[in-house]
């Protein structure tokens, strides 16, 4: 139970950095740069996959692939799962922004909010398994 506890705190501050990467850079694509939201989404999503592998990998879920194949295993599920979000965040996106003439930024934090729920579960659930979790 302590060690559940302490996966999801670390869980939550690492999402929280994961989702403040994600939020950052969607706010400079769209707001600075004035790129189009879709593309400042896929931009946003792209940083914050990058740094949630890595954060998450060390100091969520304590993984260690010993081997190439095992690490290039784990990545492979973790990007696949993650693109699945990345649907899930562009779909709310543009019912948002599109649908219902939300701001961009404050969609993207709704956004967030759903996303980071689904890929704990697709973390936990399917990509940083260990041999205790099984």
């Amino acid at each position: 139970m302590k060690k559940d506890f302490h996966k999801i705190a670390m869980y939550i501050i690492m999402g929280g950095f994961t989702t403040l990467v994600n939020i950052v850079t969607y706010w400079i694509s769209e707001e600075i740069l004035g790129l189009d939201y879709r593309v400042s989404t896929t931009i946003a999503w792209i940083a914050a996959v990058l740094f949630a592998y890595f954060s998450n990998k060390k100091y969520v879920f304590k993984s260690h692939t010993p081997t190439m194949k095992a690490r290039l295993t784990e990545m492979s599920s973790f990007f696949g799962f993650r693109l699945l979000s990345f649907f899930m965040d562009l779909g709310i996106m543009i019912l948002l922004v599109s649908g219902l003439s939300i701001n961009g930024t404050i969609s993207k934090i709704l956004a967030n909010f759903v996303v980071l729920v689904a890929n704990y579960i697709f973390s936990k659930q399917f990509i940083f398994k260990t041999q205790k979790d099984s």
